[in-house]
């Protein structure tokens, strides 16, 4: 499947939707100067080609309670990834799990409210006998929140369509 092509009008929108995900179409029309029934379009657009995939909100997990973080690499038995998917997806610690090249196969994001509570998570990850070995990096704290518009906007500016007229 080909990328979409983003344009000035789907920037101004996810923009838009990045730094105040509550509002609605209208407000967001207003805001990037085009028609509401242009925002429909284009985010009808941008679901179906997969570049906006759901609205959630942005949880804190360290207000939420959940402080401490750490990256886990597991070598895992070959040819097994899906039944380790299965098995992480069953633990809640367990936030993303990324099939990976090199040294591990997979990569976990696991989150516990205390390093007591993490502990109990890794020691029921390695429980499982899919993983053969596990390397724990615990995070001090976050330097870079995640973000998608950044890299977006390196994609090449000569291949975007023109901008078509502002509704005012």
């Amino acid at each position: 499947m080909d990328p979409v092509k983003l344009d000035a009008i789907d920037f101004a929108l996810l923009d838009s939707l990045h730094r105040d995900p509550q509002i609605g179409v209208l407000e967001t029309s207003r805001r990037i100067r085009v028609a509401r029934a242009t925002v429909q379009a284009r985010l009808k657009k941008l679901e179906a080609a997969g570049v906006i995939v759901g609205y959630h909100p942005h949880i804190d997990l360290g207000a939420a309670g959940f402080a401490v973080q750490c990256f886990v690499q597991l070598e895992t038995a070959q040819g097994e990834l899906a039944q380790v998917a299965d098995e992480l997806a069953a633990i809640p610690g367990v936030l993303e799990a990324f099939a990976t090249t090199g040294a591990s196969d997979v990569l976990c994001r696991v989150a516990a409210a205390s390093h007591q509570d993490l502990q109990a998570t890794l020691v029921q990850i390695g429980r499982s006998p899919l993983i053969t070995r596990s390397i724990s990096i615990v995070v001090l704290s976050e330097i870079v929140k995640f973000r998608a518009m950044p890299l977006l906007r390196t994609l090449d500016k000569d291949d975007r369509p023109v901008r078509s007229p502002e509704y005012r």
